[in-house]
């Protein structure tokens, strides 16, 4: 297999900061809905990645489920790799491709936790197989084999049997990054693609967690590809 021979010219149309809405939000949710009517199979498939207190860094395909209080949602099991590194070093980056559009997007930012309140809402709504998994799988912990997760599941359904609505386990909610960056990414020809990045429009230094980046407070700059 000669990988080095494999590539795909991008000829698309160009992308100029004019083109962009002032709001990245409201710029993204245009993009994604662009993604949504190109056909892909998970418009909102979305790698995160995140590093633990040393640096070393780890990353998983996730799926958006909101974009609010001016950051991006997931959702997951708090003790879960994921979980546990933002609990010590609360910065992450999202990556999302849309190789039928040939764009990208890169976020990076700060995470927060949703209010109990806000996980219990999606909760709700996600099917009750869905609930029992959350409650029944120790994510990202090893285990002996198939056999021992089809058992966890098994109790899970005996415990909530009858119970409705089955209620969020507390170690399970809202992740939601909230940007101090937000890239652009539209291939074009001869690997000259475009990269506009939104950036806080006063020119200072990331805001820390727990400050926010507030619509109207942005920029956006050109960067070579």
């Amino acid at each position: 297999m000669d990988l080095s021979r494999q590539r795909r010219e991008y000829e698309t149309v160009g992308m100029e900061p004019s083109d962009l809405d002032p709001d990245p939000f409201a710029q993204f949710v245009r993009w994604m809905e662009d993604a949504q009517a190109s056909g892909t199979a998970e418009p909102t498939a979305v790698v995160l990645s995140t590093a633990d207190v040393r640096g070393r860094p780890s990353a998983r395909a996730v799926l958006l489920k909101d974009i609010s209080g001016g950051g991006f949602v997931v959702f997951t099991n708090y003790d879960s790799r994921k979980g546990r590194e933002v609990a010590v070093n609360p910065w992450a980056a999202l990556t999302f491709v849309w190789l039928e559009l040939s764009r990208q997007v890169r976020v990076e930012g700060h995470v927060e936790h949703l209010e109990p309140a806000e996980s219990d809402a999606y909760f709700a709504t996600r099917p009750r197989g869905s609930q029992i998994g959350a409650w029944a799988s120790p994510q990202s912990h090893p285990i002996a084999d198939r056999a021992e997760l089809d058992r966890y599941v098994a109790e899970a359904t005996a415990r909530f049997d009858g119970v409705d609505p089955i209620p969020r386990p507390p170690n399970w909610g809202g992740l939601r990054v909230v940007p101090v960056a937000i890239e652009l990414w539209q291939g074009r020809g001869s690997r000259l693609h475009d990269r506009l990045v939104y950036v806080p429009a006063d020119g200072e230094p990331a805001p820390e967690p727990g400050s926010e980046v507030r619509v109207g407070r942005w920029r956006i700059e050109r960067r070579a590809p």
